[in-house]
Order: structure tokens, then sequence, then C-alpha cells
């Protein structure tokens, strides 16, 4: 192995190529599993390390500490991408009065904890967004309280909720929401891009409609009249379109 220009790669540059592969390969990676702690240097041997569905490499004087899959990634005035399920996938949301309560919630949480949407698709039985934080708060205060709001809403409404399990009662938990949620850290104006595109192209993917502009709880036709979009982006019923392909952010999507 040598450098530019035949030259061997002294002890240093070793360690100063492995420390750039490492670095970069974390911030590609955001893995939600794993913190890398830096401790004592060895730059004779690699490490494969397995993270949130794909590998990288990192030199071996990185500490893996395992976290629990609840432990969020939190970055302050962060954008995410998110996805988070009804309750075993019930379609509670083919309702208009669920659709209008959610709504509802949302805006509520954003008074009193502020944050902007940049996009958002409502589906029957999830939703996809993408929100910029504020500095000063975390994405999973925002989530709890707008489940807990729309839970309240909804049944006192006359809304209804299935039969949880026993861990799910003693944890005070509805029949309404899946545990959690999935959340994607945007790390660039490209990716942020192709999550959008996802958002907006979803109804599509699911078979809800053949073109984006025929779903209505979407935020594409506000950026199709901002001029983002072409009213007939991927269109069906105007043209025959190929179905775009989502591979490169399938891991991130949570779906």
């Amino acid at each position: 192995m040598s450098l530019r220009g035949g030259q061997k790669p002294t002890r240093q540059s070793s360690i100063n190529i492995r420390s750039r592969l490492f670095n970069f390969l974390l911030e590609e990676y955001h893995p939600q599993y794993y913190i890398l702690k830096l401790t004592t240097p060895h730059p004779q041997k690699l490490m494969i390390i397995i993270s949130v569905g794909c590998a990288f490499i990192a030199p071996n004087y990185c500490e893996k500490i395992i976290m629990p899959d609840y432990k969020r990634w939190f970055l302050a005035g962060g954008t995410y991408f998110f996805t988070v399920l009804t309750y075993n996938r019930r379609k509670i949301f083919n309702n208009a009065n669920a659709r209008k309560i959610f709504h509802r919630a949302i805006d509520e949480v954003q008074n009193s904890h502020p944050f902007e949407i940049s996009g958002i698709v409502l589906l029957p039985d999830h939703c996809h967004c993408i929100w910029k934080m504020s500095a000063d708060e975390n994405f999973s205060i925002r989530w709890a309280m707008i489940k807990r709001r729309f839970t309240k809403l909804w049944l006192s409404a006359g809304g209804w909720d299935k039969p949880v399990s026993a861990s799910r009662t003693k944890r005070g938990e509805r029949g309404i929401w899946q545990r959690r949620f999935w959340e994607h850290l945007i790390r660039n104006q490209h990716d942020f891009a192709r999550h959008m595109d996802y958002i907006h192209y979803n109804p599509v993917k699911h078979g809800y409609v053949k073109c984006p502009h025929q779903w209505k709880h979407s935020s594409f036709h506000h950026w199709a009249k901002e001029g983002i979009y072409k009213s007939d982006w991927l269109c069906q019923c105007r043209n025959n379109c190929k179905p775009p392909d989502f591979m490169d952010i399938s891991r991130t999507v949570g779906e």
C-alpha cells in the first residue's frame, strides 16, 4: 500500500486516514443503537460494527456501548423524518373526525412547544412527516403530547380503541397508537429532498391513489402551489410515469 507519489504510509498517516474514515461513516449513518467512544488508538486492526441493518468500518480503538432502541438520538435544532403508526395498523384516519382531531392535537402542541412541519402525509393507519426542531426542546416530548391529546379528544368524541394486553393496560396505554415511533435525522439537502418525495408519493405506494395530487391529506398541494413540485408530478392519470425507486432510503423510513 502506498500514498500519492509512491510514498509509504507512516503510522501517523494511517491513524489520520482511519480517523477520517471513521468520522465520515459516523456522520453518514448516525447509528441509533450504538455510540462509538474514542479510546486508546490501535491503527493496525479494523473492526466491523453492524448497526441499523447496515455495516460500516471503524478503527478498533472505538468502544461499543449498546443503547436500548427507545433511546432517541437528539440533535438540538435538527431536522427529522418521522413515521408514526396506529395500534395494529388500524385505519383510524379513514374517519374524517379522527383526521380533524389529529390536526388539532398537532396545532395545540405546536403552540406550546414550537416546531415547524416541512412535509406531512396522513394515511389511514400511519403518518409520515418532517419536522424542523427548535434549539431547546426534543421531539419525544412533542410526540408523547400529540398522542395523549389525540387519544383524549378522540375517546371523548365517541371514538373507539382496541383491547390491549395486560402490560399495555398496566402502563396506562390505550389501543390507539403503536408504542414509540420511527425517526431519522436528515443529514443534508439531498436527504431532505428524498424524504420529502417519499412522503408525497406514499399514498400512491400504498395503492390509495394513482397520483400524488389525488390524495388530499398531504403537503404536496402546498408545495405544488409554491412551485416546488409540478401539479402532475409522477402522475399516472396524465402520463405513464415510472414509479420512483426509494431503495436508497429504504432503511430510514420505518416501513
